[in-house]
């Protein structure tokens, strides 16, 4: 680690201490861990104070925890021969009520002094997700928020304006969940006898991802095993 992140670490756990948790990355950048009760305190402490004067937000971003670590299947042997994946597909416990599901990533950095950091804060379990607004500390968080809104379904306290703004206005659900069906819930076609435009429920079948291999060669001939 550079002596200028060990400088910026010492500032931070001296101002902090232990209200927040600081992470090192493995790429040397850090992360600080708050709480939703001390996200504002601590984004004007962090915009404000010698020593950190994080005055930009370069970007906000919504984080899914649901299937953290998983893959889409789970399985403790294949087969050798044949289909070339044995497995038994395994799926995330869906709740709203999941722990820690859902976190905010706010990516800051000093002009002045030409350091970064993370903050990351989740908000407390249930749906909808929320955490207060940073509209009034950082002004580019206004558009970065209503983009966390769409996608993940995170609400902000206090913001100015939180309406969808990647998606229709008509949009059901949010597309960055980790439960939100790939193929989606509606699709939209133009009817020329109505001449509109009208939604429809989705009629793709779910497939799965993994591919099936068949091993058609003459490894697998029985005269040549025998």
């Amino acid at each position: 680690m550079s002596k200028k992140i060990d400088q910026l670490a010492a500032r931070i756990g001296e101002r902090f201490g232990d209200s927040a948790r600081l992470v090192h990355g493995t790429a040397g950048e850090l992360t600080l861990v708050v709480s939703p009760d001390a996200l504002v305190e601590t984004a004007v402490a962090l915009r404000d104070e010698p020593g950190l004067e994080f005055a930009m937000l370069v970007e906000l971003a919504g984080v899914d925890y649901l299937t953290y670590g998983m893959d889409e299947w789970k399985t403790r042997k294949a087969t050798g021969t044949g289909f070339s994946r044995g497995v038994t597909r395994g799926s995330p416990p869906v709740s709203p009520d999941t722990p820690d599901r859902f976190a905010v990533a706010y990516h800051l950095l000093s002009i002045r002094l030409n350091h970064r950091l993370r903050v990351r804060c989740h908000p407390p379990s249930g749906d909808p997700p929320r955490l207060p607004t940073l509209c009034e500390v950082w002004p580019s968080a206004n558009w970065f928020e209503r983009e966390a809104f769409d996608l993940f379904g995170i609400l902000f306290d206090g913001h100015p304006d939180l309406r969808r703004i990647l998606t229709d206005y008509g949009f059901i659900g949010h597309p960055f969940r980790k439960d939100f069906p790939l193929s989606g819930q509606v699709e939209v076609r133009y009817d020329a006898e109505r001449q509109r435009v009208i939604y429809e429920p989705v009629d793709i079948e779910p497939r799965t991802l993994v591919p099936r291999v068949i091993r058609d060669d003459h490894r697998y001939e029985k005269a040549l095993k025998e």
